[in-house]
């Protein structure tokens, strides 16, 4: 059995746990000082998510354009949204206004980047080496 691991969607889940962690922490504000949880304002936890997002997105976004389209806009599109998540930990004050542009646009690139993968499927120029 071959067992793949599609980057792309573990890149759009990671995003999408980023932004689901970061809409619920909120809600959660009241209960977290009563079980004695310090997840609020962690900066440790923050950090490994901003890690994993690069990480996985990198990966994704190379494999992709390096063996399948040839197409740098994705990587663009994450570069900046990745710029984003830098700048709301430098600004915290505008992290609100900031975030959701941030991980709008990495998920945005890692679809554009499954989608060009879908689509050329092995788009072949000079500098593939397979």
């Amino acid at each position: 059995m071959n067992f793949r691991v599609n980057w792309d969607a573990m890149g759009v889940a990671a995003s999408l746990a980023c932004a689901i962690h970061c809409a619920i922490l909120p809600l959660l504000l009241t209960s977290l000082p009563v079980l004695g949880i310090n997840i609020i304002e962690n900066e440790a936890f923050e950090y490994f998510m901003i890690f994993l997002a690069f990480a996985v997105g990198v990966y994704s976004l190379r494999h992709g354009y390096k063996k399948h389209h040839h197409n740098s806009l994705p990587i663009i599109v994450f570069a900046v949204g990745f710029t984003g998540l830098i700048a709301k930990q430098i600004w915290h004050q505008y992290q609100i206004w900031i975030l959701p542009f941030a991980v709008l646009l990495i998920v945005t690139a890692h679809l554009m980047n499954f989608r060009a993968c879908r689509v050329h499927n092995h788009a072949h120029e000079d500098d593939c080496d397979h």
